[in-house]
């Protein structure tokens, strides 16, 4: 049995004089766990956090996986095509238009990336929904927010080998095939 008490003022505070109430109308009933509204609804939350702090602690290795994948690739695709890039370079193309080669081919796979793991989101979504609390399994705003953010690290993780590429010596790529 539960009794519930609406207060105007600290309701810690009136624990003692609610419990004195009831012993004076049944001198018998074992009164514990006093406890406020706000900290039972806590306490009942607790699950449904945890698992979203851990959910959300693998979704960050995830990315950070993610993003020290597409630099590994992009890393390996550039120093595999440093002979084309060199001759591209030796022939005159602009160092921009070598970056701009280098960055899209870099978010074309992160595109791709984006699109399966959005529709593999969509499509776990029910499964999902258990462990959601105030918030739609297909939350537009949620998927927009990480696809966004999954492009920015893609992004960043394809600079750094595009300005590399940049800096190709088209002397020493042509030598080395």
């Amino acid at each position: 049995m539960y009794l519930v008490a609406r207060t105007e003022g600290d309701p810690a505070a009136l624990a003692a004089s609610l419990a004195r109430e009831v012993h004076a109308v049944e001198p018998d009933a074992p009164l514990y766990e006093a406890a406020t509204m706000d900290r039972r609804i806590s306490d009942s939350l607790a699950r449904q956090r945890f698992s979203s702090a851990m959910l959300a602690v693998f979704a960050g290795f995830a990315l950070l996986l993610g993003g020290v994948g597409i630099y590994g690739v992009m890393s390996y695709l550039v120093t595999q095509g440093t002979h084309d890039l060199g001759l591209r370079i030796a022939l005159g193309a602009p160092r921009g238009g070598i970056l701009r080669l280098v960055v899209g081919q870099g978010m074309a796979l992160a595109a791709v990336g984006i699109a399966a793991g959005l529709t593999g989101a969509w499509a776990l979504t029910r499964l999902m929904s258990s462990m959601l609390y105030a918030v739609s399994p297909t939350d537009g705003a949620t998927f927009a927010g990480v696809a966004l953010f999954v492009a920015a690290v893609a992004l960043t993780a394809t600079c750094v080998p595009a300005w590399r590429a940049t800096r190709v010596d088209p002397l020493v790529a042509l030598r080395e095939e």
